[in-house]
């Protein structure tokens, strides 16, 4: 390579070093997030869990393009400790409103699962163990929760960092409800069906609702692993009591 060359080059890597545009990195970040959810759903190609792994990759390149820290994301060093002990604490609290409600009569039947209650013991374990946590969480609060939100927090402050990451990611669920790839969910159905834009909807208000939640919980917290645990304990142990509620019963 020439020295003109390597000049071109090292010209083009302190371009890319400097802070870009919030309006580029943004529509960035959302390219990698639809695309991810396209693939996800079935109509793009997929590669299973790799999908969530080179998303996050993406999504923590976009981050340094905008100039961004780990703090940004709710990642910082400083901020670890305290969020481990934001997350024992709701899981701890999770799985005791899971465990009374699996108790009263009145409440049990709102845990049943028919789609969790034919799997076998080993299918549960990789569901709660890798598949929810590494699948789900990780990649929709990485997503939502540590990038998006901080970088329009960042932008536009903490309102409009709350507003924009609850409302995407109450999006984010359309194309999981609808689409034939995940039709084995509880919650899936066809876009003619005369339920669907009903629970299309619903499904919308209810997931923006815990978007707000979410972030909520990254602020209080000032990390990004409070509002992983309280995402990790609510699919995880649901999964768990309905399994364990369909082979007591």
């Amino acid at each position: 390579m020439t020295g003109r060359q390597w000049s071109c080059g090292g010209r083009l890597l302190l371009r890319l070093r400097r802070p870009a545009a919030p309006a580029v990195v943004l529509a960035c970040v959302l390219a990698v997030l639809g695309l991810t959810n396209l693939a996800n759903s079935g109509y793009l190609p997929s590669l299973g869990l790799v999908n969530a792994f080179v998303a996050i990759l993406l999504l923590s390149g976009c981050v340094w393009w905008a100039g961004g820290t780990r703090d940004d994301v709710g990642l910082g060093a400083g901020t670890l400790r305290r969020g481990a002990v934001w997350a024992l604490a709701l899981i701890g609290i999770v799985g005791s409103v899971y465990l009374v409600g699996a108790l009263v009569p009145w409440t049990r039947e709102l845990f049943s699962n028919q789609h969790t209650a034919h799997v076998g013991g080993g299918e549960l374990l990789l569901l709660m163990c890798v598949q929810v946590p590494l699948g789900t969480v990780l990649l929709e609060e990485y997503g939502f929760r540590g990038v998006l939100y901080g970088l329009v927090r960042r932008y536009r402050g903490t309102v409009a960092g709350t507003v924009v990451s609850s409302l995407l990611f109450g999006l984010w669920h359309v194309l999981g409800i609808l689409h034939p790839a995940t039709r084995r969910s509880a919650f899936a159905t066809d876009i003619t069906h005369p339920h669907a834009v009903p629970l299309v909807i619903g499904t919308v208000l209810l997931t923006t609702a815990a978007g707000v939640l979410f972030c909520e919980l990254r602020r209080r917290s000032n990390s990004l692993l409070a509002p992983m645990g309280l995402h990790w304990a609510t699919n995880a142990l649901g999964y768990l009591t309905a399994f364990t509620l369909s082979h007591v019963h």
